[in-house]
């Protein structure tokens, strides 16, 4: 028989330990990956909830300070009061009040704003920002008034947001202010107040104002738009707050107040 030469068997493979050089190589070489770059830090847990005492407190402080706080926006009347508002959707309470001074002395009323038009409006109000849009704003509200309300300002909020310029934010005012309810109108310094000293924190006015007519207790409610709106145009500043004369300082739960 003829030799028969076996040939060896390949030996099996062999699942690498490692990965290949390559891999290897790159794995050595590759630059790691960024650590994901942590949340800001927060300051500590969510500040402790003002208690009604304290809620109580500080509105009797404010009560005591100023019994009888007033809005600082000129006006004649309900229909005055209303367009002074709209009038003053970014722009300062000053600024509308030196243009509603003469404005107010030859249109107090629909018909009289009507009468004066929208060109000659816009003559008074110039220096207003927007002056444009509210011209046109105002000119429509005061046609609307005379057409669907009697030419009166009406004393819902739900009729008073039909109006052309006006917000809920108006509405709040003019109820406020012209017919004596208990409104909270939310606007920036009140929304900063209630968010940084922890009174009334929340993401929106609504939210802010909701919850500032939650804790508030009645007893302060026709005036408390008024103190929280002083208390943050003159001293809870936006930037710079005057800490070392708040009335409420040692119940604030700000954690950068200058004094405790």
């Amino acid at each position: 028989m003829p030799k028969t030469t076996r040939r060896p068997a390949k030996p099996a493979a062999r699942t690498p330990a490692t990965p290949p050089a390559k891999s290897a190589k790159r794995a050595i070489t590759a630059k790691p990956k960024p650590a994901a770059k942590p949340a800001a830090p927060r300051r500590g847990k969510s500040p402790r909830r003002w208690s009604a005492a304290e809620v109580h407190e500080a509105f009797s402080r404010f009560a005591e300070a100023n019994p009888e706080p007033k809005g600082e926006l000129e006006h004649l009347n309900p229909f005055t009061l209303l367009v002074a508002v709209v009038l003053s959707a970014q722009a300062t309470d000053a600024g509308v009040n030196k243009a509603t001074r003469p404005l107010f002395a030859v249109a107090d009323t629909p018909q009289k704003m009507l009468a004066l038009g929208e060109d000659r409006l816009r003559e008074y109000i110039k220096t207003i920002g927007l002056f444009r849009t509210k011209a046109k704003n105002v000119i429509a509200l005061s046609q609307k008034l005379i057409t669907d309300f009697g030419g009166e300002v009406p004393d819902t909020r739900e009729a008073l947001e039909t109006l052309p310029g006006a917000g809920r934010k108006t509405a709040n005012v003019v109820l406020n202010m012209a017919f004596g309810q208990p409104t909270m109108a939310v606007d920036t310094h009140v929304f900063r107040v209630g968010n940084r000293t922890g009174l009334a924190p929340g993401e929106t006015p609504l939210a802010v104002e909701l919850e500032l007519e939650r804790v508030i207790p009645a007893e302060f409610m026709q005036h408390a738009h008024h103190w929280l709106i002083l208390h943050g145009r003159y001293t809870c500043l936006a930037r710079k707050p005057r800490c070392e004369v708040c009335l409420i300082a040692d119940l604030c739960r700000w954690p950068e107040k200058t004094v405790s």
